[in-house]
């Protein structure tokens, strides 16, 4: 989950999550053409997003493509539950205390 967080971290690999995540499988090409980045360093973060297990790639003849592998993230969502329920109570407090003293 470490690795998951280091990769999350950085607003460029979060960018190319959400690419994938909207455009499904792209590859290298497509995901850096809107980035003010070079190849190499759109590369470097996709490395990186792999390495974490977030990313994987699948060959269609000589491109790679690249997809979205959301299981990781379904360990940092259970590791968040307690966190979120926390703030949900909180926040329906809140909400009854409003509705109670307008």
């Amino acid at each position: 989950m470490e690795a998951v967080f280091r990769a999350l971290a950085e607003p460029t690999r979060r960018g190319l999550l959400a690419r994938l995540l909207e455009d499904g499988d792209l590859s290298l090409t497509d995901l850096a053409s809107p980035l003010a980045i070079s190849r190499q360093a759109v590369t470097r973060h996709l490395e990186i997003l792999r390495e974490a297990g977030l990313v994987g790639i699948e060959w269609r003849g000589r491109e790679r493509f690249h997809h979205l592998n959301p299981e990781p993230l379904k360990a940092v969502e259970e590791w968040l539950m307690p966190y979120s329920k926390a703030w949900d109570r909180r926040l329906d407090r809140l909400y009854q205390h409003l509705k109670e003293n307008p």
